[in-house]
């Protein structure tokens, strides 16, 4: 009888797993199986494809420019990352210490950036940083400093389009934080309490060492989120000045839309996966994700 209801409730199981494993094979394995026979030839909409080995991954590889947009995204996402974790890990804080009607509508207004376009904040931000007129150039004038070309100037650009970046995940990052901060036990920081731990004490022992999980997704997520970016540097420079702000998949696309043989960009995106899988696997190798501990 027990050998019935567990084959019962593995075929209840299979069942409810099948239609996402079906899914996933239809968007997810077969393009994938795919780009990677594309990636071996000169693959094009418009003649016959020829087979050329490994040819589309050394030309990648060789492209000074895809090798300057693999920088240009890992320092991007430098910039976007500890600054927007930072960010909402102190935010977090203020929002936890709020009362139940101020923390809603806080936590309400916050999330509004994140249900907003990649296009739109760019369009947004480009009057910002406008030269003549934008806001950016006003406050700096209020303290004496000259104007400055924040998107045509290769010092400022990509910081420049890192503050939007900042700014979309915010809100999202600031609700993972305080889901984290909420979910540890009071009890333990009135034990800290009664052992005369401060504030700085309880940061360190406490509440950091418990975040570990959250912060190891978010910095996981965030670090191939911002490499990843592509509708800021399209919209807000076009990858300029110099190339300065051309992110792999600016470089991508730009190389798939000049490009009719498809294969180099297949094998450019393949690099890519490598890449963030590579820096995916590093970060958890840093931070080891640990179980939580009870509540």
């Amino acid at each position: 009888m027990m050998k019935k209801n567990y084959r019962y409730d593995n075929m209840t199981a299979y069942s409810m797993l099948a239609p996402i494993v079906v899914l996933l094979t239809i968007f997810v394995v077969i393009p994938f199986v795919y780009a990677i026979r594309v990636s071996f030839y000169d693959w094009s909409f418009y003649q016959d494809s020829a087979y050329v080995g490994f040819r589309n991954f050394y030309n990648v590889m060789t492209d000074a420019l895809f090798i300057k947009s693999v920088w240009v995204g890992i320092k991007f996402a430098l910039m976007v990352v500890p600054a927007g974790l930072i960010l909402a890990f102190l935010f977090a804080h203020v929002i936890k210490g709020l009362g139940s009607v101020f923390s809603g509508f806080v936590k309400t207004a916050i999330y509004i950036p994140t249900i907003i376009s990649g296009v739109v904040a760019s369009i947004i931000f480009v009057f910002i940083f406008d030269y003549d007129a934008g806001l950016a150039n006003y406050i700096v004038g209020l303290f004496g400093i000259e104007q400055q070309a924040w998107l045509a100037d290769v010092k400022t650009a990509l910081p420049s389009i890192a503050i939007p970046a900042v700014w979309l995940g915010f809100g999202l990052t600031t609700l993972m934080m305080l889901a984290g901060l909420n979910d540890i036990p009071e009890s333990y920081y009135e034990a800290a309490e009664l052992e005369g731990a401060g504030t700085a004490a309880k940061m360190r022992y406490i509440t950091i060492p418990l975040m570990r999980n959250i912060s190891l997704f978010l910095l996981v997520t965030g670090f191939t989120g911002a490499i990843s970016q592509f509708e800021l540097s399209l919209v807000m420079t076009g990858g300029g000045p110099l190339d300065e702000t051309a992110t792999p998949n600016l470089y991508l696309y730009n190389h798939f839309r000049n490009d009719v043989m498809v294969g180099n960009s297949i094998a450019g995106a393949l690099l890519l996966f490598v890449v963030l899988g590579t820096i995916s696997a590093i970060i958890f190798r840093i931070l080891n994700s640990e179980k939580a501990v009870d509540g």
